[in-house]
């Protein structure tokens, strides 16, 4: 396989990666509890549980400002009940721009939704411990929304948490 084939083939699987992440994150579960996520509050540093159709950033614990971005947790064991497992795989928000289109679609104020590219050009991640944001469609984007979906030690992938 040449190397053009080879890099096409490493970015099919990135993308088909992170849609398998959004897939799992967005897919509604029957446990009774698809209406909450995990969501992180950039100023206090910590972890809380909001409604999952909120579209981030939303108001932080102490309200006011839009401080409180989504959180993926992952269990790093396989187990989602074991919350010793636990970790923030990636950090999650939307443009200003984003936000407020898809907002209003959602009010029935608008019914033209940004096409999958737009959208991908506004949505932005990061690591828990770095200051800079990526596009998802970016290469360290990409990277961020793949990385931790790995095999651990004992073989297992990690799964994603709900509260």
């Amino acid at each position: 396989m040449n190397k053009s084939n080879l890099g096409k083939l490493s970015l099919a699987l990135a993308l088909l990666a992170g849609t398998v992440v959004c897939f799992v994150k967005l897919s509604p579960r029957d446990d009774g509890e698809n209406d909450k996520g995990f969501f992180y509050d950039l100023a206090e540093q910590r972890l809380f549980v909001a409604p999952r159709t909120l579209i981030p950033p939303i108001p932080g614990l102490k309200g006011g400002a839009l401080t409180g971005v989504r959180a993926v947790v992952i269990s790093t064991n396989a187990n989602p009940r074991d919350k010793a497992s636990r970790k923030i795989a990636y950090l999650e928000k939307y443009s200003p721009e984003l936000k407020e289109v898809l907002e209003a679609v959602r009010a029935g104020k608008i019914s033209a939704v940004p096409s999958y590219q737009e959208r991908q050009a506004q949505i932005f991640v990061r690591r828990l411990n770095e200051a800079e944001w990526y596009t998802v469609k970016s290469p360290e984007g990409e990277k961020i929304l793949t990385e931790w979906n790995v095999p651990g030690p004992d073989g297992k992938l990690p799964s994603v948490c709900s509260p």
